[in-house]
Order: C-alpha cells, then structure tokens, then sequence
C-alpha cells in the first residue's frame, strides 16, 4: 500500500465556527431524542450552517455501529445492536419540531440484516411524510450488497431523491471502501431509474486520495452511463491519524473548474467545493427540478387539503 508525507491543510480549508442558538437547540434536541445524524457522526463541516437555517439535516438510522470499515469513514465500526423500530417516528417527531425544509435518511452499514435494513428505511419516509408533508425526503443508504428485493423495498416508500455514492475513482474503491464494490454501486443506480424513472439519482466523489483528473472524468461518464442525474464533489479530510491520508487538497478553483465539466458532461446539478459533502445544499437540489415541484405541490395539497404555495 503506497505511503503520503503529510500535506499541510491550505488556509482555504479554515471552518468558519457560529454556534447559533438555532444551533444549539437542534443540537440538543437530537441529543434528547437519542438520534444519530452524521451531521455529528461523520464530523460534517457544513452542520453550522445546516442546522442554523433549518434547511437540511442528515440522520443516521439503523443504529451508530457500522458493519464496515472504510478507510475514509470516522463512523465507528463493530458488532451492531438490535433494530429500534421506533426510530422512525422520532426522526419524523424530530423533523417536525426542527421545521426541517429537506430531510436526508442515511444509515450505518448493517450487512447482517437481510434486507440491509432496507424495512426501516422505507418505514422511515412514511413516518415522515405523515407528520411532514411539505418536507421532501431524500435516502442515502448502503449498496445492500446489490440485493434488487432490498432495494425494491425501499423504493416503494417514494423516496425524492435516491442518492448513493461511489466515494472514488475505480482504481481507488479497494483501497478506500471495505466491502462495497465500484460497479455494485452503479448497477444499484441503474437500478433505480428502471423501477422509478422519475425520482432522481445522485452521488458523491471525495477527491485528494490519490485519484486523477482523468479517473474523475471516467467516473463522471461512469455515473452519467448509469442515468444518474446529480454530483456532489468535496474534498477528502482525514478525520483520525488511524484514516487514509490526504494525498492532495485542491484549489476552490479546481472546484469550479470540475464542476463546469460535471454540467457541461450531462448533470442537471452539480455542487463542488472544498466542503461540499453528499448532503450539502440538498434541498436545493430538489426543489430546483421544475416537474419534481410539479408534483411536490400536488401531493402536499392531496395531504392537507389546502392549496400550496411552493417557496
């Protein structure tokens, strides 16, 4: 396995800290509801901003305990406890008193479940479409091991956006993902246009582990081969001395420059910055697409009975 010399952080990378009082309370009411986001988990640099505008939270289902171990993941990993089947209706409680606008439902690996916990994030969405019909609902679950019944689960729930990511180039994915599989993740993306063309697709590709310009390339035509619709590009940051180190940290204007290709290649959106993560600005993402708000409008007003005025 090649070794890095350690790079020295730019001083683009320096996290602008402003703990709000919206911050505050959001923060302790995940803690009081005894919720896992991986605003908190995966040490997000966004979650000041996130939560103090009350557009985005991520929450992490399934538990903390991950059955993976990704080089790259500050998640911790082991030997998973029981499924607590009441999660879903206090992430939905939880996203009702937070006035969440777009709500992300990610989880932890659990490759010991069948189903790959596929039932508890269907469950999940439903919970919080009835207690919040005006707030669209995005999933970002593990490739399930490729298992098509699983996955079918899971989309009969009506997610808005599907979003799965590679996290790397193909050269790259053994060193950087344990277990999951650079083509296993297309395919599930693939998967999902054929059993709902409508709902959009989306992934995320870290950059600074090594990759180059050409393999990012290859793997934006990669995921637009497989019909997925949005990218998220971000920068690598090591979250333990015991994770893969930075190879490299690109310049914002890198970031702009990939992001122009991204559009340019076919991705109706596309967000790239040195702190841009999966989530980042991911009710925009949503509510941007013209037919999406369409039929956003229609099924709010369906659910509550008043018309709908979409801000």
């Amino acid at each position: 396995m090649p070794k890095y010399e350690h790079v020295k952080k730019p001083e683009w990378l320096k996290i602008k800290i402003n703990t709000t009082g919206t911050y505050k309370n959001i923060k302790k009411l995940v803690s009081d509801n005894r919720l896992h986001t991986v605003c908190e988990e995966a040490k997000c640099p966004n979650i000041y901003e996130c939560w103090s505008e009350r557009s985005t939270a991520t929450f992490m289902i399934l538990g903390s305990v991950c059955t993976r171990a990704c080089r790259f993941c500050a998640v911790a990993t082991g030997r998973p406890t029981e499924l607590d089947w009441a999660e879903p209706e206090r992430v939905a409680d939880s996203v009702s008193v937070m006035g969440l606008k777009h709500v992300v439902v990610t989880a932890v690996a659990r490759d010991d479940l069948k189903d790959g916990g596929a039932a508890v994030f269907a469950e999940t969405i439903r919970a919080i479409r009835r207690k919040n019909p005006a707030t669209t609902v995005e999933v970002l679950p593990s490739d399930m091991k490729g298992d098509n019944e699983s996955l079918h689960t899971l989309m009969d729930a009506q997610p808005d956006i599907f979003n799965h990511n590679v996290e790397t180039v193909r050269r790259l994915t053994p060193r950087v993902r344990a277990i999951a599989k650079y083509d296993r993740s297309l395919q599930l993306l693939k998967r999902v246009k054929e059993i709902s063309p409508e709902t959009p697709t989306k992934s995320s590709i870290m950059v600074g582990l090594g990759e180059t310009k050409e393999e990012l390339l290859e793997t934006m035509d990669d995921l637009l081969a497989h019909d997925v619709d949005i990218l998220t590009i971000g920068q690598y940051m090591q979250p333990t001395k015991k994770h893969l180190n930075v190879v490299r940290y690109y310049h914002p204007d890198e970031f702009e420059e990939l992001k122009q290709i991204a559009l340019e290649k076919g991705f109706t959106h596309c967000e790239a910055g040195p702190f841009v993560r999966s989530s980042y600005h991911a009710d925009e993402q949503v509510r941007n697409r013209p037919q999406q708000k369409i039929e956003y409008m229609k099924a709010v007003e369906k659910q509550t009975g008043k018309q709908v005025q979409y801000v």
